[in-house]
């Protein structure tokens, strides 16, 4: 199991979305705005803005919040110019940490990340330091007591999906960036619905950690997603189930 999709189990776990629905809204206006700009306001030709705008609807945000969003992103109305800024750097125990911010003050930014990093144990690095152990990937989470994994495999891998995992009562399907809404729209037409739909940055290798360096990485990934820039935090660390347990 990769580090990063543990540490997307974790968060199910822990109920981070409900329980910071509120920043969670916040967040994804942010990347909202920034795919309308980009791309253009029209979800069937952007295909960024439409998992974002899922990933909203998702979380029940109302239909106007996500209108406002994306008239902003197209210039509609006026708005906040909001800069896209990745991190890279390392935790506890040399972890990779690859961390995806939007700002509207980019030396504000700077320095809370690098601080966020040292106060929990770890440090800033030179750009490219660790995105090579990284790859792009669409990711589909499905409640495994919801929904029956052999017709889940059947339907996912037909429609070009890579890889379908049990994580811990989920069922995680891997995709490349382009097929994720294709093989989101195949499970959706055979009655198999998901809980969240994103493209990941998912390692190529892991990191083991020991029982003191997991604790501390998983407050330091907490403390990076509770800032209000921080997107998405991917990391390549491994902890045994065990471990992983008793820390939570």
């Amino acid at each position: 199991m990769s580090g990063h999709s543990k540490w997307s189990t974790i968060k199910h776990k822990k109920g981070a979305a409900d329980a910071k629905r509120g920043k969670l809204w916040s967040k994804i206006i942010k990347e909202i705005t920034i795919a309308a700009r980009d791309v253009g306001g029209d979800v069937n030709s952007n295909p960024r803005l439409r998992g974002i705008v899922d990933k909203a609807k998702a979380a029940n945000m109302p239909n106007e919040n996500i209108d406002r969003a994306i008239k902003r992103g197209t210039g509609e109305l006026e708005g906040v110019n909001y800069e896209e800024i990745s991190f890279e750097g390392y935790g506890p125990g040399g972890a990779a940490l690859f961390i995806e911010t939007v700002s509207d003050n980019r030396n504000r930014t700077v320095s809370e990340i690098r601080h966020l990093l040292t106060k929990g144990g770890g440090n800033l690095g030179e750009n490219g330091c660790v995105a090579w152990m990284f790859e792009r990937k669409g990711q589909i989470t499905f409640n495994a007591k919801e929904v029956n994994e052999d017709t889940l495999m059947e339907v996912a891998l037909d429609a070009g999906a890579e890889d379908i995992v049990n994580e811990d009562e989920l069922f995680v399907v891997t995709t490349d960036p382009t097929s994720l809404h294709d093989v989101k729209s195949a499970c959706e037409a055979k009655g198999l619905k998901a809980t969240e739909t994103e493209l990941q940055m998912i390692p190529t290798n892991t990191v083991a950690l020991d029982d003191a360096q997991a604790e501390k990485m998983l407050k330091l990934m907490d403390a990076l997603e509770e800032h209000d820039d921080v997107q998405n935090v991917y990391s390549n660390f491994d902890i045994d189930p065990a471990v992983m347990e008793k820390i939570l």
